[in-house]
Formats: C-alpha cells, structure tokens, sequence
C-alpha cells in the first residue's frame, strides 16, 4: 500500500523559522542607534541586557540598557547601588512613554521598596535618552564615577505601568528580586576578550553589520530549506 507524503503544515515551518538561531538575540548581536560600546552582558534575568563602556581618564561609564518591559506601556530601570547589592538605595534611571507617547528617562533615588524620590542623584548623569523599538526600551546614559571606584552593585527592573508620570510598583517574581549584579570596571585583556554572557562578564560588542549579515545569511538557507519542501511536496 502506497502511503501519502502529508505536507508540512505551514505554521510548524514558520514556528521552525522563528525559533531558529538567527532569532534568538544575544547582546553581541544587538544593533544600537550609538553603536559605541566595548562591552556587552547579558543579564542573568528579564530577558535583559547592559552595553557599556568604561573611561578610565574621566572616570565615566557609558551604558545602553536593553529590556521588554513587563507591558508595553511599562517601564524599565537600571541603577547603581552606592551603598549595597540590592534595589533599596540605588540610583536608578527609569525610562517611559510620557503623556505624549515620546519616550523619556527620568532619574530616581530609590529610597526603599516602596519609596521612589524623583529629582538629582548621586552621581552625575549626561546624555541620557531612552528608545522604544521591537517590544524593548532602551536606555542610553553616561554617568561620572568616583575616581577610586573599580567596581559597581547594579541593578535592573521592568514594571508594567506608569501612572501620573512615575512608575508604578514592578512584581516581586523571583526573578525580579534577583535582578543584581557586580559590574568590574578595570578589565583585564585575558577578561575582554572573554565572550561569556553571565552577569558581570563582558563580551566583546562585534561589528553589527557582521552580525546581520550573518544572522541574514542563516535565514536565507531555512527559507529557501522550506521552499524546497513544499515544492518537492
């Protein structure tokens, strides 16, 4: 008995494409409007990652921070903590659609876990700008570091609302309880060339036109893959 050939339905090759390799971003293959950093890590928790570089002369970190917020009219947050490892007295940076639907950053000194003082920080921040694109916001900052200062306690948020102009309380999952890190800012060569992404490890940012030529290329393949099988089919 001859058995027929059954078609691939058109939704398994799709859900195929679209958990290939070539979907699944990295922060190395993250392509930022201020392609400028040295370093990227992938964050441990919220699908979350930092882009950052540090000036050793002028005692300046300059940062991008990717993450979905937890509901597109969200929020997103990354600080650092001067005095502890975790949320509560962190000066954080907080970015967010206002009124008008532009994005905005704004910068809060997180007094306690229920407590949020907007206003000036204790460390300087410029340039500071925030992007919306994809499903992620995008924070784009430099902050001046004490001269001594070799290593910081960051930390990271999503929230899902924002109501009167100021985020609204995030949820306390455990992996927003555990969105904390230790940044090193005084690399070694043998560190920046390691392209590990766990917390506080960096990776090398490559070229990103390298990076989506390549991610483009394996697409290519899996497309042309598919339509050789509905074709032969």
């Amino acid at each position: 008995m001859a058995f027929l050939r059954r078609k691939p339905p058109l939704s398994l090759l799709l859900l195929l494409l679209l958990t290939s390799p070539a979907h699944s971003l990295t922060c190395s293959s993250q392509n930022l409007s201020n392609n400028l950093y040295t370093n990227c890590t992938d964050l441990p928790t919220l699908n979350s990652s930092l882009h950052w570089t540090h000036v050793a002369k002028t005692s300046s970190l300059s940062i991008a921070f990717v993450a979905p917020p937890s509901k597109p009219d969200g929020w997103i947050a990354w600080g650092i903590n001067p005095t502890g490892t975790g949320m509560a007295g962190s000066q954080a940076l907080v970015a967010f659609k206002d009124s008008n639907g532009s994005m905005t950053v704004k910068t809060y000194d997180v007094v306690s876990y229920s407590s949020l003082v907007e206003g000036e920080i204790s460390f300087e921040v410029s340039d500071s700008r925030a992007e919306f694109s994809d499903g992620s916001m995008k924070i784009f900052a430099t902050v001046k570091l004490p001269e001594t200062m070799t290593e910081v306690n960051h930390v990271w948020q999503v929230g899902g609302a924002v109501k009167d102009g100021a985020p609204v309380k995030h949820e306390f999952q455990p992996e927003n309880l555990n969105a904390k890190g230790k940044l090193k800012l005084k690399l070694t060569e043998k560190a920046q060339s390691n392209r590990t992404t766990a917390a506080g490890s960096p990776a090398i940012a490559p070229n990103p036109s390298s990076s989506s030529g390549s991610r483009n290329g394996v697409m290519y393949v899996i497309l042309m893959l598919i339509i050789g099988a509905l074709i032969s089919n």
